[in-house]
């Protein structure tokens, strides 16, 4: 028992969650306990065999931006997940994509999604939309050991700036690498992964940025599909299966939402639809 429930025998919660401090949930972890941020344990010697998630694509649109990924996760060459979920809406106008190391990425970004609530919960706003991409940063660099050790996160950032002048063009994308480094991708598209460098030739083809919605989401799951094509560690629309990519659109109007299972199905089925009727492309 330490001596903050021994003064007050009913008080569950050590003095530490009672005590004043930063609105960062993450500086609170850091000083009450460490162990359970995603880059403060104490990884194994030696290189460490875990699965990897791998392609995801982001592209603005008029009115916002969305998120698509595949869903394979790759251990060396052996598929270790065929139906890995690799986008989390992290609040009401963000949303953020995983490759690398699948179990480090995905508790980092349920960590983030949880800063960013407590800081809105604390302070009654919630963070700008670069104050939410910096925030993200400052996580990966608390990783850097673990990527060191080959448990490398690389995250897309997709978000809606509510502050923007023109809502047409609010969508906003953000890269990392692996140490913490934050760049804005001015240019409408990107992609992240093993499969990124075809999914951006492909995008660089496709890219509207006065499309709508359904368009846009037509070009992103086409140019997974493209990864896929030469890519091993992508995978392709599973019909057999019923596997989609995941997508996540983000508007001024509806805030960040998952498309639904149907609608991803649907437009999968066209783009392998289409390329039966075209091979070539």
């Amino acid at each position: 028992m330490d001596q903050s429930s021994a003064q007050f025998p009913g008080q569950a919660l050590p003095a530490a969650y009672l005590t004043p401090g930063s609105s960062s949930f993450t500086d609170f972890l850091q000083a009450t306990a460490p162990e359970l941020l995603p880059g403060g344990r104490k990884a194994p010697e030696g290189t460490i065999q875990a699965p990897h998630g791998t392609t995801i694509v982001a592209v603005t649109f008029r009115g916002g931006v969305l998120l698509a990924g595949d869903r394979r996760a790759t251990m060396g060459n052996v598929i270790a997940q065929r139906d890995m979920e690799k986008l989390f809406v992290t609040d009401a106008y963000s949303a953020v994509g995983i490759a690398g190391t699948a179990g480090v990425a995905q508790e980092l970004v349920k960590l983030y999604a949880v800063e960013l609530e407590h800081y809105e919960k604390l302070e009654g706003i919630s963070l700008s939309l670069d104050g939410k991409s910096n925030k993200l940063a400052t996580m990966l660099r608390g990783n850097l050991s673990a990527a060191m050790q080959g448990l490398a996160v690389v995250p897309l950032f997709a978000g809606y700036d509510t502050d923007a002048e023109d809502p047409d063009r609010a969508g906003r994308i953000v890269s990392y690498d692996v140490v913490g480094g934050r760049y804005n991708e001015a240019g409408g598209y990107h992609a992240v992964g093993s499969g990124s460098q075809f999914a951006k030739s492909a995008l660089k083809k496709r890219f509207d940025p006065d499309a709508d919605l359904d368009t846009a989401a037509r070009s992103a799951v086409e140019a997974l599909y493209d990864a896929a094509d030469d890519d091993s560690a992508t995978g392709g629309p599973d019909v057999s299966r019923r596997i989609y990519p995941s997508v996540i659109s983000i508007t001024g109007a509806e805030g960040a939402v998952r498309l639904t299972e149907e609608r991803t199905s649907e437009i999968a089925t066209a783009v392998v639809n289409g390329r039966l009727e075209n091979p070539g492309g």
